[in-house]
């Protein structure tokens, strides 16, 4: 039998616990209210120790204000508010400080709404690290950058959309997912305009008209969602043949680059030429007219002088047919080397020297 000496305090007739510790001034672990030493605690620091109900009112009071300033929030300059009453929208709020129902009554959402947001269609990107060097790389997707125009040609389009949040309400509400809704209307948008397209002013001179019939079908089609996003630019980054056809694509536009310039040199050549012939016959034609009018303007003189000569013909018929004589007659000699025969002459020979002597005296002038 084993007897137990209820005065040892220890074990093994010690004064030592059993945990090999003294027993003076220690206090024995409680395993009955393992609390208490808590309750102790929180009665020292509540005004009447903690006794009774005052105590605990004090606490609930105290846990109830921090949970009533729990709802106070701050909005930032580049964010909007959205406050949700048992997660539905309540009303929206500005940049600042506000105040909202504590959780789990009222929460609140702060999207950035000044943001300008990227989504690339037809081409992702890839970072790699080499040496603390990070550089990122493209590759195509052909399944998004492949596209028919509208003359049945097949063009390879890679574009960047940027766009912002306009209302955060409905971006949060309206649409379960914003970005791959964006995506999807850029690619329909983007295929919509390059199909009623033809494919060479696409690569040439109508990519800026493209972007902004893009936007535009866009935005239009985005606000029939009431999606809350406004679209800010898109941006064609590429736009070439299929790669498997660039280089017949290539000699087909060096070969239209080449009837182009014959074309242009045939029109330089012909503005030079038809105006030099459109002015060489109106020359033609006004001498013509010129002869004409002279030609007729002489012929009514002719004929004026003709009954002018008549009626005189008919006044004095011998003395107008002797004026007529030598009129014709000296027209016929102007112009001639003349012999004088004389009859009477010296010698009956009949023949009389002749001296022009005006010629001589303009001769011996020069």
């Amino acid at each position: 039998m084993v007897t137990v000496n209820k005065n040892t305090s220890g074990w093994n007739g010690d004064n030592r616990d059993p945990w090999g510790g003294s027993s003076n001034n220690q206090r024995q672990p409680n395993f009955e209210n393992p609390f208490e030493g808590f309750q102790k605690n929180l009665n020292k620091l509540i005004p009447g120790g903690g006794k009774g109900k005052r105590g605990f009112f004090l606490l609930f009071i105290v846990i109830v204000l921090l949970w009533a300033l729990s709802g106070l929030y701050r909005v930032n300059a580049d964010e909007q508010g959205v406050v949700l009453r048992f997660g539905k929208f309540v009303s929206q709020t500005s940049p600042g400080l506000h105040y909202h129902l504590p959780w789990p009554i009222e929460t609140v959402k702060t999207p950035k709404v000044t943001i300008v947001n990227r989504i690339d269609i037809g081409m992702r990107g890839s970072s790699s690290s080499s040496f603390g060097n990070t550089s990122r790389s493209m590759r195509d997707v052909p399944e998004e950058s492949l596209m028919l125009t509208g003359d049945e040609n097949i063009v390879d389009i890679d574009f960047s959309v940027f766009w912002v949040i306009s209302d955060a309400a409905a971006f949060l509400f309206r649409i379960q997912f914003p970005e791959r809704t964006i995506k999807a209307v850029a690619e329909s948008a983007m295929r919509e305009v390059v199909g009623n397209s033809e494919i060479q002013p696409i690569l040439t001179g109508a990519r800026q008209k493209t972007e902004e019939d893009v936007r535009g079908l866009m935005q239009a089609t985005l606000d029939s969602y009431g999606a809350g996003i406004q679209i800010r630019e898109v941006k064609m980054q590429k736009v070439d043949p299929p790669s498997a056809v660039i280089d017949s694509f290539r000699d087909v536009q060096a070969a239209r680059a080449d009837q182009e310039r014959a074309r242009n040199e045939a029109n330089a050549y012909a503005n030079k030429v038809v105006p030099e012939a459109q002015g060489e016959s109106e020359k033609i034609r006004r001498e013509s007219e010129a002869y004409q009018s002279q030609t007729v303007a002489e012929a009514e003189g002719q004929a004026k002088r003709f009954v002018s000569i008549y009626s005189e013909y008919i006044d004095a018929k011998d003395v107008t047919r002797q004026r007529m004589f030598l009129e014709t007659m000296e027209k016929v000699f102007n112009d001639m080397n003349k012999v004088i025969i004389d009859s009477d002459a010296v010698g009956g020979q009949g023949v009389l020297p002749y001296l022009p002597l005006n010629e001589v005296r303009r001769k011996g002038d020069q």
